[in-house]
């Protein structure tokens, strides 16, 4: 039996769960949720204040999607109700990151500055000109926004500039060593 599937998910306060067909609707102070589901895979159920995720086969398909769809659950649960973040950091010479409106200005030593458009579901701040965050109730798609804009430049291993994550550790490599 899946360790991960098995567990119930505990709904907090505040935290309204709608169970259809075949989607979950999950929605609390920071947002609204949607999953699909494969009712024929796993049965989901609301059981005494808790989400129980069980499957209906002991295939390994049955198995895999029964610890998915438990996990991606209990991410839409905890993201209602304390939103996911990314920091990322910009260093470089005259990199710098400016939010005007949805869009987010990026100037990275390119010869025009790159311009992002935020989706909707996910806010971004920039509390100085070289740290974004990136916030929001859905964990795929803040970690999808965060790594789209971390791709505009990424780190590079001689010098470390580029964007990285706040908790990213750059491994440096030497340079070209004598030139005898």
């Amino acid at each position: 039996m899946s360790r991960i599937g098995k567990k119930p998910i505990p709904i907090p306060e505040g935290v309204k769960v709608e169970i259809k067909e075949d989607e979950v609707i999950v929605e609390g102070k920071h947002g609204r949720l949607t999953q699909r589901y494969e009712p024929d895979k796993v049965s989901i159920e609301l059981k005494d204040g808790q989400i129980v995720v069980q499957r209906k086969g002991e295939s390994r398909i049955h198995r895999a999607r029964h610890g998915l769809y438990r996990s991606l659950i209990a991410n839409m649960v905890r993201g209602v109700v304390e939103p996911y973040q990314k920091k990322l950091i910009l260093k470089g010479l005259g990199y710098r990151a400016r939010l005007q409106g949805r869009t987010l200005e990026l100037e990275l030593g390119y010869s025009h500055p790159v311009r992002y458009e935020v989706p909707e579901g996910v806010e971004v701040e920039v509390p100085a000109q070289d740290q974004i965050i990136v916030r929001g109730p859905d964990k795929q798609l803040v970690g999808q926004v965060a790594a789209k804009i971390r791709s505009f430049r990424k780190p590079e291993p001689y010098k470390g500039t580029g964007i990285r994550y706040e908790d990213e550790q750059i491994i440096r490599k030497a340079g070209k060593l004598g030139a005898g």
